[in-house]
C-alpha cells in the first residue's frame, strides 16, 4: 500500500469554497500570500512552460476595477444586475489573484494542455488559500472575457486570457453545503 496522507485527503474530501460575498478583511499580506502562490505554481505543467502568471489585486486596484466594470458593462449593454454583481465581487473582496492563461508558442505542447494547466493553477491556488485558513472563491464572469477590460484593467496582452480570479479573505460565515455529483452517474469503469 502506498503511504497515505490522510489529512490532505480529508481536506480534499471536505473542502468548500467560500462565497466571495462573505469574504472580508483582513486578507493575506504579501508574506502570507507567497506560500499560497508557490503551491499554486507547482501545478502540472507539461513541458515546464509556465503558461500562466499571477496578477495580485490589492485593495486600491479593486476600487479602480469597480469603476471600469461599470463603464464596460454599460458599453456592452449588460443587464444592470449583472453589472452590479461583477462590481460587488471587486468592491467587497479584500484581495484577489488573477490567474492569467498565457500560452507559449511551441510545437511540443498543444495550447489546450497549457490552458488546462492554468485551470489547474486556479484550483491549486484556491485549495492552498483554503488550506492556509483563508476563505477563498474562484470567480470569472462576463468581465473576464471582455478584451477591453482585460487590456485596460489588467494589462493583459492580446494572446492572454483570464483562467480565473481567486478572491481571498477572511470568511464571515460558514459556507453552505451544496449537492455534490453522484459518482455512479459520472464514472465509467473499463476493464477490457
Amino acid at each position: 500500500m502506498p503511504d497515505r496522507n490522510q489529512a490532505a485527503l480529508e481536506f480534499l474530501l471536505t473542502r468548500r469554497s467560500r462565497p466571495a460575498k462573505t469574504l472580508t478583511g483582513p486578507a493575506p499580506d504579501r508574506e502570507a500570500l507567497e506560500p499560497i502562490l508557490t503551491a499554486a505554481a507547482r501545478s502540472p505543467d507539461h513541458g515546464k512552460l509556465e503558461p500562466w502568471r499571477f496578477i495580485v489585486l490589492e485593495r486600491g486596484a479593486m476600487g479602480r476595477l469597480v469603476e471600469l466594470v461599470g463603464v464596460r458593462g454599460e458599453a456592452l449593454h449588460e443587464p444592470a444586475e449583472q453589472i452590479a454583481k461583477a462590481q460587488s465581487a471587486f468592491a467587497d473582496s479584500p484581495l484577489a489573484v488573477v490567474v492569467v492563461s498565457a500560452p507559449v508558442a511551441t510545437p511540443k505542447v498543444p495550447q489546450i494542455e497549457q490552458v488546462l494547466s492554468a485551470g489547474a493553477v486556479c484550483l491549486s491556488l484556491l485549495n492552498a488559500a483554503l488550506a492556509s485558513g483563508w476563505g477563498a472563491n474562484w470567480l470569472s464572469g462576463w468581465i473576464s472575457h471582455d478584451r477591453v477590460f482585460l487590456s485596460e484593467g489588467l494589462g493583459l496582452q492580446d494572446d492572454e486570457t483570464v483562467a480565473g480570479i481567486i478572491h481571498i479573505g477572511t470568511e464571515t460565515s460558514p459556507p453552505p453545503e451544496r449537492p455534490r455529483p453522484d459518482l455512479a452517474t459520472i464514472t465509467e469503469w473499463v476493464s477490457t
